[in-house]
């Protein structure tokens, strides 16, 4: 049986869809009411709880084999710059989902961190270098969610030195494709763009709002790239923290424009420099990963944006009809 907690969540579902189409007996858990799950599996057994309680995280964590804790209030960066300390709590579904991991002797743990882990120290320049693994310290992390992610990981490694659990971390960078946020505030950069451009093409009021001059830069990691590297990485022997993500890095200038050739038409852009904008610059240095595995993700941003747009595209259409 394998535990995906945050199911509920834009990658836990991707995650519970890859591992039932595996044959894998899955306990899909997310404290979200079902109607709000963005993928609902009715093959895998299906439950709404808190894991920050450690009643429930010891509950779930009975006859089960793996655990995937990809549980975590997050979203993009409007979200996490204002709500450090909503961020902050997740480290209690880490915390009770080790312990419960411990006592029902768990064979693996699996372990969704964030490029938000790395110095800001490291990112104020668009031309950004890759950030390699050992970049991260000296720590000085994206406040809020990112320490609460630098902790989890440091809480996995003393667990798996101190207890034996075999953990895994796997460091994500900027994930995106169908199936995800793409309003209400906690969309990524990606989704939102879809969104505005195709709320303009449907409106024919082609001026859109960009957060920061759009000269910041960032890679972009599909969906289905992400899924094929946690499976990768849990199935590995490899035990410290590693990136998954992109090194297809643009600016979101370029994001935009790719945006613009997917929807056939172009936009005024104007600029909010009061925005929240997070780092100048971030990308994943993918050479750790790729020697470990022969393979990195590789999904070209066009291929996976006109993905994206196309599914957006349906959801605004069909929102637009009522």
């Amino acid at each position: 049986m394998e535990l995906v907690a945050g199911a509920g969540g834009f990658i836990g579902g991707a995650l519970v869809s890859q591992l039932l189409k595996e044959g894998k007996e899955v306990r899909a858990v997310d404290v979200k009411p079902f109607v709000n799950w963005y993928q609902h599996h009715n093959e895998a057994q299906n439950l709404m709880l808190d894991l920050k309680f450690e009643q429930n995280c010891r509950a779930v964590t009975q006859n089960v084999e793996n655990v995937w804790n990809l549980a975590a209030d997050m979203g993009g960066m409007g979200f996490i710059e204002n709500h450090k300390a909503d961020c902050m709590l997740s480290v209690l579904i880490n915390t009770n989902l080790l312990l419960a991991a411990k006592q029902n002797k768990i064979s693996k743990y699996f372990f969704s961190s964030s490029a938000c882990v790395y110095p800001g120290y490291k990112q104020g320049d668009a031309n950004v270098i890759p950030l390699k693994e050992d970049d991260v310290y000296p720590a000085d992390p994206e406040d809020g969610y990112g320490w609460e992610k630098l902790f989890s990981e440091r809480m996995c490694r003393h667990f798996r030195e101190d207890y034996g659990i075999q953990t895994r971390v796997a460091r994500y960078h900027n994930v995106y494709g169908p199936f995800g946020t793409y309003t209400g505030g906690r969309e990524k950069a990606p989704a939102a763009i879809c969104r505005r451009l195709i709320e303009a093409k449907l409106s024919g009021n082609h001026e859109i709002v960009i957060w920061g001059d759009g000269n910041q830069t960032r890679s972009f990691m599909y969906i289905d790239d992400c899924i094929r590297g946690s499976l990768t990485l849990m199935e590995s022997n490899y035990k410290d923290p590693i990136n998954i993500g992109s090194a297809e890095m643009v600016t979101i200038n370029q994001l935009i424009d790719i945006v613009e050739e997917i929807a056939g038409i172009k936009v005024l852009r104007k600029y909010d420099l009061k925005a929240p904008q997070g780092v100048r610059g971030r990308s994943s240095d993918n050479t750790l990963f790729r020697s470990q595995f022969g393979w990195e993700p590789d999904t070209k941003l066009m291929v996976g944006m006109e993905e994206t747009y196309r599914w957006i595209y349906d959801r605004v259409k069909e929102s637009r009809s009522y």
